[in-house]
This record gives structure tokens, sequence and C-alpha cells, in this order.
């Protein structure tokens, strides 16, 4: 009995390019061997010769063999099909590895930053080249379209003690379907997505797809060198999106023309693409990644999605993506138990699993799997031109104990999980380093210190982090009752007593407005469709007037009145007909207050305490804050009424005396406001909160007020 043959056979040699193609024998002969499932006959034509007749094994009739006594050059096999089909095909085992020993090295140390440029499927030399890290397989192989998805078709060799298995098959090209067959130890088959795919079958389909190296022409160089000289410090104002539902049927194309328009219009710097990476589960909105390098295939090819980033560049705005690093779905297609055994996931349950999602967590302490994911980041950024990564989940990751009665703790006995630490801390600085001007931004809710504070000195080396708490206390706030809000006014302030303990995004995001929650819309204890108006314009007034970066969540930027579905588009018709007017005035607010914070510099310090200043805190029988933003010689003070009665004759303190000029003011008629009050303040040698000069205003209920002192 022939044991190569048998394993060949049962799917479990780790070397077939020792047993199949063309070999030398020491008495001078050539023996050549080839697997041809399905085959009635096989001859191989040798030097561009006679073809030789080849015999099937008895052990394994699919593998068919011919020795001969003379020097082998070139050769193919001529194969023929039951049907009488032909077909003459090279051997995809005539070729060295395609992945070299540099790059096995840097991958075993988790080291190896262009991953994607080496594993995975790449069109080379008239065929694709295939590899997958599969450490703990018996045996893989190549199944396609290509092969009728046969697993004995295409053995795959193990390059020594990696866990890389590779193969190069001739006359396959970009296009072609793929996944790998992986045999487990106790010899089961696992067909498998390829983990490193640059593309991927829309579900519920779950093969990947060969695709070839971009050569795409990126126009965005400007955008890129600006990006590279700003950095963090200067205004943000993001738009979260969610690309299915923005407008429903939008290719990447179709939604590049009209994003950019829009956004523009409405004045954000950037927008936060929801769902970017391929995942199967629509209603899991991009949180249950399945390809971890392949853009999502609803909405168009990766080239697709590289014009619509660059539309994006060109005209000035950045693109953020949700990354999701934290936890994987169990699908048994995808990365869930690759090989048999827990390969990308930790091993024991207590930290490999996560109860609350029923996914999978990475093991973020062993190097191919932490390799994997820094990999990843760089992919987007580099491959992409993505400008920042939202880290979803990050506090999921941060502790061990996390919504888990049962967790195994650290070395030192604690709940830290020190290999997340570690792996979050080299993906911040891997993506600093290697590309200038990129963001990371962390969804972290816990009080962990030193999220953004650089690597360098012990931070989680973060540029940014959304600031849940703001989000949490100031909607528990303002969906209150206006004759209640009294009571609870420290959740409206709180956040300025550690307002810069991080760098901070306030966020307002798609987790807000759905699940029951209400959108900012329907939050507000308001009956009729005024005043809810009012009250969503004097909040989103005082968020832009807060100290940190802004992100909303859109429909919430003209007050959508109902809950966001993933299945059907925005409810662009609030906009339209009876109470439209209110939408729209919302929408032109958002607008206004995006371009006065962008252009007036009062407002551009949102990580130093000497940005500002309270007036007044703990008004809270009015319901009213004061306080005042400064940045660069410029000044600019906020009221804002939160209360249900106006208040006719309010008088602040100012830190100078002279002409503050009315910038914004809520209530205007072009946001469909009353229009009840206009006018700059003129201060008065009145001491009030502290300071020595002092004027009076009219603040209506439901209204904000910004006034920038002239001169």
């Amino acid at each position: 009995m022939n044991h190569d043959y048998l394993r060949l056979a049962e799917r479990r040699h780790h070397a077939p390019h020792d047993v199949l193609g063309a070999h030398e024998n020491s008495d001078g002969t050539t023996t050549i061997r080839t697997v041809q499932c399905g085959a009635e006959s096989v001859a191989v034509r040798i030097n561009g010769g006679e073809p030789v007749q080849m015999e099937a094994a008895a052990e394994y009739p699919a593998l068919f063999t011919a020795t001969v006594d003379y020097f082998v050059d070139t050769y193919v096999f001529e194969v023929n099909w039951a049907g009488g089909t032909t077909a003459t095909l090279e051997d995809p085992y005539r070729r060295l590895p395609t992945v070299g020993d540099l790059d096995r090295y840097l991958i075993g140390e988790g080291r190896h930053e262009e991953l994607w440029k080496v594993l995975g499927a790449h069109v080379l030399g008239g065929g694709v080249a295939f590899s997958v890290w599969a450490p703990h397989a018996a045996g893989v192989s190549v199944i396609g379209d290509f092969n009728g998805w046969n697993a004995n078709q295409h053995p795959m060799r193990a390059l020594g003690s990696s866990g890389i298995w590779e193969l190069w098959i001739p006359s396959v090209g970009a296009g072609a379907h793929y996944k790998f067959s992986i045999t487990t130890g106790d010899g089961v088959r696992l067909d498998k997505a390829d983990p490193m795919a640059r593309l991927a079958e829309p579900a519920p389909a779950t093969a990947s797809i060969v695709v070839a190296d971009s050569d795409y022409a990126w126009g965005d160089d400007e955008w890129l060198a600006h990006r590279a000289a700003v950095g963090v410090d200067e205004t943000m104002s993001i738009y979260e999106m969610h690309l299915g539902s923005w407008r429903k049927g939008r290719n990447y194309r179709e939604l590049a023309a009209e994003l950019v328009e829009y956004v523009q219009k409405l004045g954000y710097t950037h927008v936060e693409l929801m769902g970017v990476s391929e995942h199967p589960f629509e209603p899991s909105w991009g949180y249950q990644v399945t390809s971890y390098y392949a853009p999502n295939n609803r909405y168009g090819g990766p080239d697709d999605l590289r014009y619509l980033i660059d539309s994006l560049h060109r005209a000035g705005i950045g693109v953020i993506m949700d990354w999701v690093p934290g936890h994987f779905p169990k699908d048994g297609w995808a990365l869930g138990r690759f090989d048999g055994e827990a390969c990308y996931e930790h091993p024991d349950p207590r930290r490999g699993e996560q109860p609350d999602w029923g996914t999978y967590v990475f093991d973020f302490g062993r190097n191919e799997v932490r390799n994997f994911l820094v990999a990843n980041a760089l992919y987007w950024c580099k491959e992409f031109h993505i400008d920042g990564l939202r880290v979803d989940a990050v506090a999921s990751m941060l502790y061990l104990d996390y919504s888990r009665d049962d967790w195994l703790p650290n070395q030192y006995g604690g709940r830290e999980n020190l290999d997340a630490v570690d792996f979050l801390k080299e993906m911040n600085a891997t993506v600093h380093r290697e590309c200038p001007g990129s963001l990371t931004i962390a969804e972290e809710s816990t009080s962990w210190p030193g999220v953004t504070a650089p690597t360098s000195e012990g931070g989680l080396g973060f540029s940014l982090k959304w600031n849940m708490g703001w989000m949490h206390d100031s909607l528990e706030y303002i969906q209150r009752d206006p004759a209640y809000r009294s009571y609870h006014h420290n959740e409206i302030t709180f956040s300025m007593v550690y307002a810069y303990s991080e760098k901070y995004v306030l966020p307002i995001s798609h987790d807000e407005v759905v699940h029951g929650k209400g959108t900012l819309w329907s939050r507000m204890p308001a009956g009729s469709a005024w005043d809810k108006a009012a009250m969503v314009r004097s909040y989103l007034a005082f968020m832009w007037a807060h100290p940190g970066k802004k992100l909303l969540f859109q429909g919430q930027e003209w007050g959508q009145t109902e809950e966001w579905n993933e299945s059907r588009g925005l409810d662009w018709h609030n906009l339209e007909g009876w109470e439209g007017e209110f939408h729209r005035g919302i929408s032109a607010l958002t607008s206004q207050l995006n371009k006065l914070y962008h252009s007036e510099p009062a407002l551009g310090q949102d990580h130093a305490p000497e940005g500002f200043q309270w007036i007044a805190s703990d008004d809270s029988a009015n319901n009213v804050l004061s306080f005042i933003r400064r940045h660069r010689g410029r000044e600019l003070a906020c009221v804002i009424n939160f209360s249900g009665t106006t208040q006719e004759n309010y008088r602040i303190g100012l830190p100078q005396a002279g002409t503050w000029r009315e910038v914004l003011n809520t209530d205007d008629v072009q946001y469909e406001g009353a229009g009840r009050v206009n006018g700059d303040l003129h201060t008065e040698p009145t001491g009030s909160h502290g300071m020595d000069t002092s004027a009076v205003l009219q603040i209506p209920a439901h209204t904000a007020r910004w006034f920038v002192l002239e001169g």
C-alpha cells in the first residue's frame, strides 16, 4: 500500500508536492503524477512531444502516473472527462512556494504589517496563488468553481511548522469563487471562506472571490497631505451613516454623487460608515464580521468603494469606518473554529466567548491573530485610504469579566485583559506610524485611564474616545418634562467635571435611535411638533457648543420622527408637507452649527480646560446653562434655556466689556422658530457671576443663543 496515495485520498497529506508533479528517480528516470478527479483517462505531453498515457493508481483511482526515461523540462496534462469533453491542463505542483521564508518568520512573530499581500488569493503568473493559516489542520485543499468544489483535486502543502498552507493553481483568475476545504485532526471536513479574502459573495452565499490587485487611480493626494499636517486638534463634525439605509438601493458609485453633495451642504467634515466589512446578516449593521479584508459586496466591488472614498476626499471630507476587532460570529463557514480547533478565538471559553452577543473573542495574545488584526487596520488605511477607525466595543476587550459571571483572571489576579491592552497599544501605534494623520477612535464606555494618552506614556494610544457618559446623561436630561429637569440639573452639567480627562467625541449614535429608544425628535417631552422642534434645536446647539468633536447619526440632523430601521431608507418624507418645515428648520440649523463650529475660533479648543468657563452652571431653578468658549483670543458666550418658560430679563456675567454680537439664535425664523428676539448684547458695569461686567437678555423657552465679543 502506498501511504502517500492513501493520505492524498483521505485529504491528510502535508506535502503533496513531494508526490505530485515531476520527480527524478535514483535510476535516472522521471515519474510524473497528477490527481484528476472524475477523469476517464489522462495523458502527459512532455517537452512538446507525443502524449504519454498515464495509469490510474489502484489505491487511489483519481491519481494518474507515468514514468519516462528522459529529461522532463515542460509538460501538460491532456484529460478526457466523462461525456467526451477534454482539457489541456498545466500542473499546479511544479512551482516553488509563493510564501517566502521572511514572510513566514514575520507572521510567526506577529509582525507582518502587509499580511494581505502574502496570504489569501493572489493572481500570479497565469494562475492564482492561494495560502491560508490553519495550524491544526491535518490537510487543506482549495475548492472552487474551477474544480467542481472537489476537495481532493487541489491539496495544499504545509510550509514547515508555520501553520501556513500554500498552492498555486494555473489557469484560474480574478472572479473565481473559492473556499479552503480543511480536514481536521479527527477527519472532519470543513469548507471555510478565506479569512484574507478581499471580496466575498453577497449573503446568503458564502464563497470567497479572487480579485486582482487594484490599479485604481487615486486623486486625493491633496487631501492626504492635509490630513497628515492637521492632526487631531482640528474641529471635526462627523456624519454617522449606514450605507444601505441612507437612501435605499444605492451602490457605492451612486452614493458618491449624492452623499458628497449632501455632506457638503450640511457642513460635516467627516462621514463615519457602518458595515464596511463583509457581514452576512444585514440587521447586525456590520458588527458581525465574517470577512475582515473584504468590503461589503452589497453595494459594489472594492474599486467602487475606493471611488466613493476618493470622491469624498476630493471634496475635502474625511472617511471613518467602524472596525470590529473585539468579537466575531460563530458561523461554521467563517472564522469560528477555523481548522477544527480554537484558532482565531481564545481556546478557553471564559475568554474566548462573548455571552452577550453569542460570538467568539479573538485570542489577542497569539502572534498570528494579533498580526491578522493589526494588518487589517493597516489594510483599510493603506488600500482604501480610510482616515479613521472607530473601534467598536473596546470595553469588551479590556475587561476579562465583561458581561461574564464565570471569568478567568489575568496572571496577577486582575480583571484586565493584558493581551488585549497590548494589542490595542500596538494597533494604535502602528496605524499612527504608518498612516500619518489617520485617527483611531475608541467606543469605550468605562473610566479606563489613558484611553487617548500616547502609548509612550502608558496610554492605549487612541486619537479620540466617544463620550458615552455625556451622551447618556444629556439624553436622560432632555427627555424629562421641563417641569422636572431642575431636579436633575447635574445630568446636563456633570460632563464638564471630566471633559478634559480624555480627548472626546460627543456622539449621538445609531445605538440611541433604535430598539425602542426613539429618536431625538420622539424623545422630546412635548405634544406639538412646534415644541419638539424647538427642543431638538436647543439640544443640538448645546451639543455643538460643548467641548468635544461632534457625531450625529443619519436622520437626526433633521429630526427624523421614527426610529431608524436598516431594512428601509431614511424617512426623507419628514421634510415634506405638513410640519415638514420644522424638520427643514432643524436641517438648516445643523448646517449653521457646523459652519460656526468650523469658522469661529472660540469653538476650536476641544481638549484643554482653558477653552471653557462656566458663567452659571447652577441655575437649576430656571433650567438655564451659560458658559464661555475661548480660543486664539476669541470668546463666545452660550446661553441655553431648557425650560418651557421664557426668561424675560436674564442677566449673565461676561468676562469683558463691549458689544457681544449674536451669531446664533435657535428661535430664529430661518430655523422655523418664532423669531421672538434677536440682537446683540451690550455690557453694563454691573458685576454678576463673579465677573465685573454683565448683560441682560431675553432667552425664549427651548432656545439657545450664542454671542461673540467684537473687536
